[in-house]
């Protein structure tokens, strides 16, 4: 099982959000835990400034940006539209 953290902008941009896609991101969480690369959740590197950083789909429009850490660990960095990309 891998342990999340969450960062301080993580958590300031969850409040944020519509209580519907709250809803959905901890759905999409719980299939994070269970395999990270779940095709389900279409995660994926990101590139260019962003190399190193990862994200994996809550919706059409939501993502989750994250890195991976030691020990079986991830950092949730950013939750939101394509804006966290920016």
């Amino acid at each position: 099982m891998i342990n999340i953290q969450v960062s301080e902008r993580f958590k300031k941009s969850y409040r944020k959000l519509p209580e519907k896609i709250k809803q959905r991101a901890k759905e999409r969480e719980t299939v994070f835990r269970a395999g990270p690369f779940d095709p389900s959740i279409k995660t994926h590197k990101l590139s260019g400034k962003e190399a190193g950083i990862w994200a994996f789909w809550i919706n059409d429009s939501y993502r989750i940006k994250f890195i991976f850490l030691p020990n079986k660990e991830v950092l949730f960095l950013d939750i939101g539209t394509h804006k966290i990309y920016k």
